[in-house]
């Protein structure tokens, strides 16, 4: 394969990276908007129901959140070993 092409694959795969993680990025922030809202309505909540809703709600966002983090830093851990 010439260099030029192997050099514009290269900087292909990179951009396509770079955009995999500002989207993980952007879920990793919006998640955390949620997770406190999920929070400040646990916090005023006195129905029990709808207490053991927004613990659910929780859960669920805490799961999503850990989920993109681990997927970053596997990004970041392949660009590291390609790099490195």
């Amino acid at each position: 394969m010439p260099e030029a092409v192997k050099r514009f694959s290269l900087r292909r795969r990179a951009g396509e990276r770079e955009r995999t993680r500002s989207v993980l990025l952007e879920g990793l922030s919006q998640t955390r908007a949620l997770i406190a809202q999920a929070y400040q309505g646990f916090n005023d909540a006195c129905d029990p129901d709808l207490i053991e809703s927004f613990v659910f709600e929780i859960n669920a966002l805490q799961s999503r959140y850990t989920y993109l983090l681990r997927q970053v830093k596997e990004l970041d851990g392949e660009e590291t070993a390609r790099t490195g």
